[in-house]
């Protein structure tokens, strides 16, 4: 996921594949990569997303899947300290629970749902939510909430309808349907570092469709959709290129959200680093074979960094004896460990060369 982004409609993130230049749209606006500070609704119950198989009644028409669909589509209103974003979220369960993105909500104070039927407005809950899967979790208290129902996404081939219910562009254009078929799946997509295995559609999807459904032609919920790749940075024409995260990820990564609120077996270090530039390092006193290292900008109170003695201002040179002259350094050394396992950092500190032993500690959102 990007973690530096700009507040505008429709933010793009140019990629280099295929031999060309693309984007990705994210497809709402974005607020950043800043701590999500919605306040939480209680986890631990145990809530289950079944993925349902071909119904013997058969396919619907398009006309009979948007009004089967359509209840279960909600607008996402997410507020932060610089501006606000917009999306679409599905119905998880009649308590109220919603599924979106985790970049519609990223860096938000709060966040509001709005129901299509009835346009009622409710403020939201945050139940949990990944980055590395773009899924998000919702709670809203209430009644007169309509579950989707879900497929399996395993079952799909390549030519299966796929119709897209959303908010493209924002409310004004709310409830859209768009048609097209599934063009690929399991398409691995590399974002920033992070592979997402989705579904590739040709159903268009434009900004504000983010968090919305994927939809084969039983009138079931296959995919949440996700992002699209334009051509706004190059000459090539680029259409038809949707994707969606498929409800056989969404399945697991929900309802462990609900259960405990995050994704659990991810390691992290507890600290936020940033390359330190050579024209930066007069600043510090280093010693004169100095080839590289990065500076240490936070240490979080609750990590094993914080205990070992790490501080802010402290530049790490080596983790487990390996040099570490950028972040990737230090991202490949510890994702090649889980959690409990140690990595020995390397520090300068005033002149000082010193060792951290820093115990691996859960990742949390």
């Amino acid at each position: 996921r990007p973690r530096s982004v700009s507040r505008g409609l429709g933010d793009v993130y140019k990629r280099q594949d295929f031999g060309f230049d693309f984007d990705f749209d994210f497809g709402s606006e974005l607020l950043g990569s800043a701590e999500t500070t919605i306040p939480r609704a209680q986890v631990g119950e145990e809530v289950e997303v079944e993925l349902l198989g071909v119904p013997e009644t058969g396919a619907l028409t398009f006309q009979e899947i948007y009004e089967k669909v359509l209840p279960s589509i909600v607008g996402i209103r997410a507020y932060g300290p610089d501006g606000g974003a917009t999306g679409t979220g599905v119905v998880l369960s009649e308590e109220g629970y919603i599924i979106t993105n985790f970049h519609v909500i990223e860096g938000a104070e709060s966040a509001e749902v709005v129901l299509l039927q009835g346009e009622r407005v409710l403020d939201a809950l945050l139940v949990g939510g990944d980055a590395a899967n773009d899924l998000a979790v919702l709670k809203v208290e209430g009644k007169g909430f309509y579950p989707a129902e879900f497929g399996d996404s395993s079952l799909l081939r390549v030519g299966d309808v796929a119709l897209a219910i959303g908010n493209p562009l924002g409310e004004e254009l709310a409830g859209t349907m768009t048609d097209g078929i599934i063009s690929a799946i399991n398409r691995d997509v590399n974002v920033d570092g992070i592979t997402m295995t989705l579904l590739q559609t040709t159903a268009a999807l434009n900004s504000g469709n983010s968090g919305g459904a994927l939809i084969n032609q039983y009138g079931q919920v296959v995919g949440i959709t996700n992002m699209k790749m334009s051509s706004q940075y190059t000459e090539a024409t680029i259409e038809g290129l949707g994707f969606a995260i498929p409800t056989v990820t969404v399945k697991d990564v929900v309802e462990e959200l609900i259960e405990r609120g995050y994704i659990g077996g991810r390691p992290t270090l507890g600290i936020t680093v940033q390359t330190l530039p050579e024209t930066d390092w007069s600043s510090y006193d280093l010693p004169e074979d100095f080839t590289g290292g990065i500076l240490v900008v936070e240490v979080q109170r609750n990590s094993d960094a914080w205990e070992s003695g790490v501080r802010a201002g402290d530049i790490i040179v080596s983790g487990n004896g390996e040099p570490i002259a950028e972040n990737d350094d230090l991202l490949y050394i510890r994702d090649g460990l889980g959690v409990g396992d140690v990595i020995t950092l390397g520090v300068w500190r005033s002149g000082e060369y010193l060792e951290f032993d820093v115990e691996l500690i859960e990742q949390y959102v």
